[in-house]
């Protein structure tokens, strides 16, 4: 396959692969990796210099970007907290804490004296070296006793110029429900430093104060920094992060440019550092990252620098992985190109009826403290998170965050024990073709099935979406009329029993947390839909 580079990644000449970061402000058992499961035989990674909890900031340079246009503390941010993707309301009210740290160190770059092949049978070692001072934000249980053993690992999104957090937005009930804590890491130089992304957003742009002493070195070292923030929370040399809570599993998640750098720290850093029990890889493209970057102008070898495209996750390693999928992430990033046969502990997700962000991720999550069904609700809205992104169509308000939250549990009680992650169909495409094959109420057959798409309220689709940055990668709802609505549900028991069954069977397959199905039920009974 002939292949170009875009953006530092090679592709296939016969897709654009695009990793966005998509929110402003926002299997078989478990084997020998991090705290999970029995010891592995690899080295554990550096400990860093943990500080904090940090704490100030403010002052009249704070909170302003592009220009001065946009005060932040009108969108949710409220100077003296970490500023990342988060919820607007205080943790304290359901039961969390939040803290920030700064964490430091001497972290390794990685290279290859092999090509990165497709098979993702990497053989990587460590190269150069270089000091770093970055931060890592903490969400626990504010009681000892609710925390559950298991640390949720984010490697924050940055390709909007921002640390995004979209898998802490799209789990973050079910993380507080369940007892997890959770840590947000600032792997990249974009997030800290600015200079790239769609928008600069970055620590020290938002608040010069609190983050003037950070430094990154550049994104070569991201994967050891990363993997250095998991020593922190495991294996604490120092100062406690997590404030004497013993972390026994560690799951890395990732999602969109996040999940190209998860790829290619899956297949070349995690064979050679004990760190991670699992991996959530969420909506990602053909392409891994990387493995290191270089300045403009220079001269390197990309032998054993940039993946071949597409990149398949390899299989000889015995920690469990998810990889989650949006219907826009097949043909939109190109991922159908990595569709690679479920193998002992690799699972791939493809979601039936969602898109690689929605309007959960931008405009509901920020309020969900966690309990409401009326976050079941199907809703048109085209303004994904003014000012920043307005599209022309309504977004998809899909059930993307429900299967999400069932990841994280699926792969928890694999590392635990002996539980076989559930496997699901593939979304039905036509073959060679660029094409899903819709229902007769156009929406997707195949994939992970909910009432969503089994009892449908509207087409819910990852594609046909346009308008301003990153509105392509939210994807569609259009709601069923009235008339509709009754034709396909003559009374509203009928609805009602019809949501039942699909939920409780997406709860029995695995795909679903039955506290989740309960909401979606609950709401079944409140909403007037179906004839009388």
């Amino acid at each position: 396959m002939r292949q170009m580079k875009y953006n530092g990644f090679f592709i296939p000449s016969a897709r654009a692969l695009v990793i966005t970061a998509v929110v402003i402000l926002v299997a078989a058992c478990g084997g020998g990796g991090g705290g999970g499961g029995a010891p592995s035989g690899k080295p554990e990674p550096n400990n860093p210099l943990i500080e904090g909890p940090i704490n100030g900031g403010g002052g009249e340079d704070c909170c302003f970007i592009l220009d001065g246009a946009i005060d932040l503390r009108t969108q949710g941010y409220t100077p003296g907290r970490p500023f990342f993707a988060d919820v607007f309301f205080d943790p304290a009210e359901v039961g969390y804490q939040q803290k920030e740290y700064f964490m430091s160190g001497t972290a390794n770059s990685y290279a290859s004296a092999k090509e990165l092949g497709a098979n993702g049978n990497w053989e990587a070692y460590p190269d150069q070296t270089a000091e770093y001072r970055t931060r890592i934000v903490v969400y626990r249980p504010i009681d000892p006793k609710r925390f559950n053993g298991t640390v949720v690992m984010e490697w924050f999104n940055v390709s909007g110029g921002i640390d995004a957090g979209p898998d802490w937005l799209q789990t973050q009930t079910e993380l507080r429900r369940s007892g997890y804590a959770y840590v947000g890491v600032s792997a990249q130089s974009v997030g800290v430093e600015g200079g790239g992304g769609a928008f600069d957003i970055s620590l020290k742009v938002v608040d010069p104060v609190r983050y003037r002493t950070l430094e990154h070195p550049g994104d070569s070292y991201s994967y050891d920094i990363f993997s250095q923030a998991g020593q922190a929370v495991l294996r604490p040399a120092g100062m406690d992060p997590l404030e004497g809570l013993k972390a026994k599993r560690l799951i890395a998640v990732g999602q969109s440019q996040s999940a190209a750098r998860l790829v290619t720290y899956h297949n070349a850093v995690h064979p050679l550092v004990d760190v991670f029990d699992a991996f959530l890889i969420h909506s990602r493209g053909a392409a891994a990252a990387p493995l290191a970057q270089f300045a403009a102008g220079d001269e390197e070898d990309e032998v054993g620098l940039y993946p071949f495209s597409p990149t398949l996750l390899r299989v000889d390693q015995p920690e469990p992985v998810i990889t989650l999928q949006g219907e826009t992430d097949l043909f939109r990033l190109g991922s159908i190109d990595a569709r690679q046969p479920d193998a002992g502990n690799l699972v791939l997700w493809e979601v039936a009826g969602s898109a690689h962000s929605d309007i959960y991720t931008t405009l509901k999550s920020p309020r969900d403290k966690g309990g409401d069904p009326v976050m079941a609700d199907v809703t048109e809205e085209a303004e994904v998170r003014p000012p920043f992104i307005e599209c022309r169509f309504p977004a998809n308000d899909g059930p993307m965050h429900w299967v999400a939250k069932a990841a994280i549990d699926n792969l928890d009680r694999a590392i635990r024990g002996r539980h076989k992650i559930p496997r699901a169909p593939r979304l039905a495409t036509v073959l060679r073709e660029d094409e899903f094959i819709l229902d007769d109420h156009g929406n997707v057959e195949g994939g992970v099935r909910t009432s969503y798409v089994d009892v449908p309220v509207a087409i819910l689709s990852g594609e046909g979406q346009s308008g301003s940055a990153f509105c392509d990668l939210f994807g569609t709802t259009t709601l069923f009329d009235d008339t509709k609505l009754r034709e396909l549900y003559p009374t509203r028991e009928s609805y009602v029993e019809a949501i039942r069954t699909s939920t409780d069977a997406a709860v029995a397959a695995g795909f679903l947390l039955a506290a989740d199905g309960d909401l979606i039920k609950q709401r079944a009974t409140e909403v007037d839909i179906g004839g009388r």
